[in-house]
């Protein structure tokens, strides 16, 4: 009995209290609602408005595309497993008749889908983000805790910040023309573009609220580092660092979304088989269904760009010290 009395205080004392609970129905149900009223926004408004293409699309025709892109993916992966069925079905037949005859093995070359467009787009953007956090958080540090080197990169870095992509994109393609030449290249040159286009505009929000940061540290920690004694490199990874991320992964995150938004509009240029590709060549096929298309690749961009953000926003939740400290 006095077994049972307690597992049952320990129960009613696990569970939420009201006011816990209502915020957790309030966190869960004002943005469902949100969703609903601009999902009926939409459904009313969209046969309202007449385009060359013909009426602009609802929900349902969305949803419909949405499931046709999927079937495209279904069949061109059947159509792959078929063309390597046949491939292996002939080889086994030349090398039954002749066992040192040769045997070439082709790659499937069909058309990309919606999905792998998606996958190149992903990639692109990480390898881009990745080189401008690689080259913006050490610059960041070093200007942070030098108030010379500060003075020296601010001009550079007000001077380069809100230049557009469209405005690098035609010296990358010159300068990876030039540069980036040869006959078996591991990459293609659309993809160093884009890359490299996401780089140059993404490091900017890193680089300044990581150096923020870095000037912000407390000089209650900087005296302990002294009497510590600690050396330059023991001092910024004890202390400089963990003071700095909050402010660092804010950079991060604006980094992150600037390099998503950049890559779509480098991908239509620079011709990348991205999701920015796709909207192009949707607009340029003008048939009935390519703004139902569209609409699919805007709300899966921005879909990609939320999990994106909620990725980061995660990794500073494991490595920041103050937890409280996360901004959601």
């Amino acid at each position: 009995m006095n077994n049972a009395i307690a597992r049952f205080k320990k129960i009613t004392v696990e569970m939420p209290s009201p006011e816990k609970m209502r915020s957790m129905v309030l966190a869960v149900l004002i943005p469902f609602i949100g969703l609903l009223a601009f999902l009926l926004f939409w459904h009313v408004g969209a046969p309202n408005i007449k385009t060359s293409l013909g009426d602009f699309p609802g929900p349902k025709q969305v949803y419909e595309q949405w499931n046709n892109l999927i079937d495209e993916y279904r069949a061109e992966n059947v159509r792959e497993d078929e063309f390597y069925a046949r491939q292996e079905k002939r080889n086994a037949e030349l090398l039954a008749k002749n066992p040192d005859a040769e045997i070439r093995v082709r790659e499937f070359s069909g058309r990309p889908t919606f999905f792998d467009k998606i996958q190149t787009s992903l990639i692109t953007v990480l390898c881009g983000f990745f080189a401008a956090t690689v080259i913006a958080v050490p610059i960041g540090i070093l200007i942070g805790l030098s108030q010379p080197l500060y003075q020296a990169f601010n001009p550079l870095i007000q001077i380069f910040k809100p230049v557009s992509p469209l405005a690098w994109l035609p010296l990358i393609t010159l300068v990876v023309s030039a540069v980036y030449v040869s006959d078996s290249p591991l990459f293609s040159k659309s993809f160093i573009i884009s890359m490299f286009t996401v780089t140059l505009c993404s490091l900017w929000p890193t680089m300044i609220n990581t150096a923020v940061g870095v000037a912000g540290v407390s000089k209650d920690l900087i005296n302990v580092s002294r009497v510590l004694r600690l050396s330059w490199f023991t001092h910024v990874m004890k202390i400089v660092l963990p003071s700095s991320i909050p402010m660092m992964f804010t950079g991060l995150r604006i980094s992150l979304g600037i390099a998503w938004m950049v890559l779509i509009a480098a991908e239509m240029l620079a011709q990348n088989p991205g999701l920015g590709k796709f909207v192009w060549d949707e607009f340029q096929n003008g048939s009935s269904e390519s703004l139902s298309r569209i609409c699919v690749a805007v709300l899966t961009i921005g879909l990609i760009g939320f999990f994106l953000d909620r990725t980061i926003l995660a990794i500073q939740s494991y490595v920041n010290w103050d937890k409280s400290a996360v901004v959601r």
